[in-house]
């Protein structure tokens, strides 16, 4: 018997597979009209690239006769460890703000200083955002939150994600140029 799972049996690798829920992070409303999902990585210049892209998308959406709360934004963990050594890292200090109620806080900084993440700049970081720093510390040292990155970097494998960043417009792949127009074309197009 073959151990190799038939392509049908993996469904359409071009779907979000675990959907958003209370316990992703996100911005906005979980029921918008249009819900982004992205895969992303601390130490990818790309992440930081289209982080900026959603973040100019999101004021345009919400200046648009679509209204407010009709977007919402997802970001997942999925760390390339093999070519971001730092990322991982990253992704637990993420985890570590959250736990102290400044996920996105932690997201911005990380995603403006991609090329300093090393344990000082974290504790700096976390000092800088009014953070317990021994506690953040501790949580990352101790890997307290690699279940919840893990299960991240796991629905992303499920959903066919092999890079990041990767973006979801309501639960399809988006494959398109990663410009602020096309995005917000697939956008205002999701959203009809």
């Amino acid at each position: 018997m073959s151990d190799v799972i038939p392509d049908d049996a993996l469904g359409d690798r071009n779907q979000l597979v675990v959907p958003p829920s209370e316990q992703d992070h996100w911005q906005g409303s979980l029921n918008a009209r249009v819900v982004l999902v992205e895969y992303g990585d601390y130490q990818s210049p790309e992440c930081s690239e289209l982080y900026t892209s959603i973040q100019t998308i999101q004021n345009q959406f919400e200046a648009t006769s679509l209204g407010r709360g009709s977007l919402c934004f997802i970001f997942r963990h999925f760390p390339q460890a093999q070519i971001h050594p730092q990322a991982q890292k990253a992704a637990a200090a993420t985890e570590a703000a959250a736990a102290q109620g400044q996920f996105w806080q932690m997201h911005e900084m990380l995603l403006k200083h991609q090329q300093e993440l090393e344990d000082g700049c974290l504790v700096e970081y976390a000092d800088n955002l009014g953070l317990d720093v021994t506690q953040f510390m501790r949580d990352i040292a101790q890997k307290v939150h690699i279940n919840r990155i893990n299960a991240d970097i796991e629905s992303g494998y499920q959903s066919g994600v092999e890079s990041a960043p990767a973006l979801f417009i309501n639960g399809i792949r988006y494959t398109d140029r990663w410009t602020v127009e096309q995005i917000m074309a697939a956008i205002v197009a999701a959203s009809k």
